[in-house]
């Protein structure tokens, strides 16, 4: 009989660290099912596999393996007659679903994620990303400088990120009136939902010429939206009540961060406050999804995710105070900073 060590066996050991490591082949199915949209057949009632197979393009015994293995994470459920259907879990998965999660699903396990992934050893060798070493350049010249990658990019972060900042908006208390500048606000999904929540707000979006969409959203009045293309490693509009940056400081290093934000710490009005959107690692080893995203940025970029304590010194060498942290159901918080 083999010993144990705190209960568990060298067997129990071995075969769980085995299941673990085979563990991206979830990831892997669920990204094959989001390009193919099968999720989009399946309404109310369970299908047969092979309805779902011709829908799709796909043949049917495979497709059934994958959908099996699905099932064992609830997303999708396997019916004793063999029939498949969405669990409420899965329902994200639907294109039509609102903060649908099916391209946010196929941007995180892209080819350059997934190889990046693949040379994490180089990350803990060298201290720096791995993906300028597989690709030559670095991560977010390589999205702006390919159309597909940057396609992919900006409609899975509108869907990966949507969702989370939608959680993260109903606990934040957003100032009555004022102006609110969204630093590296993209295609503007974000300011739109902040302005339509907020009716005494006006808005100002702020990002590199490339990403900002061009045109306000319809349901905005013309007189609460303005665009502002720049560089926020340069300045940032001045003179805003608000500055929300939603997903920028786990992209850059301590260093990148603190320009970002003394830019902003510039640029503020008097009494003006920073709401940071992004996620805070928690002390403990409890399962952490900001603890998972930390390696996203470990082998892509040179940012991180932070503690409470590592957001208090980047905000101190930016001459800012951190003045409280509003968590949130999902993975974001609400970081928020003070002039000091």
């Amino acid at each position: 009989m083999s010993s144990s060590v705190g209960g568990v066996t060298p067997e129990a050991s071995t075969v769980y660290l085995i299941s673990e490591a085979h563990a991206y082949l979830k990831a892997a199915a669920l990204r094959a099912v989001a390009q193919l949209g099968v999720a989009d057949h399946l309404g109310d009632e369970p299908r047969p596999v092979e309805e779902l197979a011709e829908a799709t393009g796909t043949n049917a015994a495979f497709l059934h393996r994958a959908l099996r293995l699905l099932s064992t994470n609830g997303i999708f459920r396997q019916e004793d007659d063999g029939r498949f259907s969405l669990t409420p879990l899965g329902q994200g998965l639907r294109t039509d679903s609102r903060y649908s999660a099916r391209w946010g699903v196929v941007m995180s396990t892209m080819h350059t994620h997934w190889s990046s992934a693949f040379e994490l050893g180089h990350s803990l060798r060298t201290g720096q990303p791995s993906f300028p070493a597989l690709f030559g350049e670095r991560y977010f010249d390589h999205v702006a400088g390919n159309a597909e990658a940057g396609a992919e990019f900006h409609g899975g972060m509108g869907s990966f990120s949507g969702a989370a900042r939608r959680l993260a908006l109903d606990e934040y208390d957003f100032p009555a009136t004022g102006t609110v500048v969204d630093v590296g606000g993209g295609t503007g999904g974000f300011l739109r939902d902040i302005l339509l929540e907020n009716p005494g707000l006006r808005g100002v979006l702020f990002d590199q010429a490339h990403v900002l969409p061009g045109e306000r959203p319809r349901d905005v009045a013309a007189e609460r939206w303005s665009e502002i293309s720049g560089d926020f490693f340069v300045e940032v509009p001045a003179d805003g009540d608000l500055y929300v940056l939603s997903y920028i400081t786990h992209d850059w290093s301590d260093d990148e961060c603190v320009r970002i934000l003394r830019n902003c710490r510039k640029a503020m009005a008097p009494g003006a406050r920073i709401a940071v959107f992004d996620a805070v690692v928690e002390p403990g080893n409890e399962p952490d999804d900001a603890k998972l995203l930390d390696l996203v940025m470990m082998m892509l970029v040179t940012g991180k995710e932070r503690t409470a304590d590592e957001f208090g010194r980047i905000f101190d060498q930016a001459g800012l105070r951190l003045s409280r942290i509003v968590p949130a159901d999902g993975p974001l918080s609400v970081v928020e900073a003070v002039a000091v």
